[in-house]
């Protein structure tokens, strides 16, 4: 998806607005923010948007890694030489991120719960000082806050938002040989639950639908009892 469809959409821009916040903020306060909510609903899109934009260090935790894996994962996002010690690899990315100015993005941020991790980027955090995103899903507050001393860092909770009608006009101008009627683009949003994910898969299938039909406007009227994808898997019909 082109940069031009992501930048305005609004979750993109709550994103900017907290990382913004964390870089700018005065050296009392704490510096990390959390991006959190549904699964689907453009999180990592928007992070992704947000570290090209600020430059920030980004890593996208993985289920199987262990402490030193993600340290080392880390490193080679900052173009540092692999440490043999977990210690020594917290200091010279803390060095890294203290010296460069530069933000840090965790997208699935979950995993430093689940592997017991947190007290990892805590202590990259207090070495450092720098701006922390932390992106993740919707328990991911609820989660954090079992670590008083970390969730006391977080300077900003920011909730993700649903895809609205205005979102989903910026996803279909994708398409600039297809014109979706708004009364279709309701009907997406409201079978798609607001799931920005959801909302992009049917965009697509009405536009390629639209293509094969030779339609250049689709309204809900033209899709008719076309399907939509809602997330659920079809229901097999019963055998007789």
């Amino acid at each position: 998806m082109s940069t031009l469809a992501i930048s305005p959409l609004k979750n993109v821009g709550l994103c900017w607005n907290a990382l913004d916040r964390a870089m700018r903020r005065p050296d009392h306060l704490p510096g990390m923010v959390a991006l959190y909510g549904p699964s689907g609903t453009g999180k990592s899109m928007a992070a992704a948007f947000c570290a090209n934009k600020s430059r920030a260090y980004y890593l996208e935790l993985k289920s199987t890694w262990t402490k030193k894996a993600m340290l080392g994962a880390l490193e080679r996002e900052m173009g540092l030489p692999q440490s043999k010690t977990i210690y020594e690899a917290v200091d010279r990315v803390s060095e890294q991120l203290a010296l460069s100015g530069r933000p840090l993005i965790v997208d699935e941020a979950d995993y430093l719960i689940d592997r017991n991790q947190v007290e990892v980027v805590r202590d990259i955090y207090e070495s450092s000082h720098g701006a922390i995103l932390l992106v993740g899903e919707e328990s991911l507050p609820v989660k954090l806050g079992k670590w008083e001393r970390f969730a006391n860092r977080v300077l900003h909770w920011q909730p993700a938002q649903l895809c609205d009608a205005n979102d989903a006009r910026m996803l279909a101008a994708v398409y600039p040989d297809i014109s979706i009627e708004d009364d279709l683009l309701d009907r997406i949003i409201a079978a798609s639950r607001g799931i920005t994910r959801r909302v992009a898969v049917n965009l697509d299938r009405v536009a390629n639908e639209a293509r094969a039909a030779g339609w250049q406007t689709v309204s809900d009227r033209q899709w008719g009892k076309r399907d939509l994808y809602t997330g659920q898997a079809p229901v097999r019909g019963r055998v007789s």
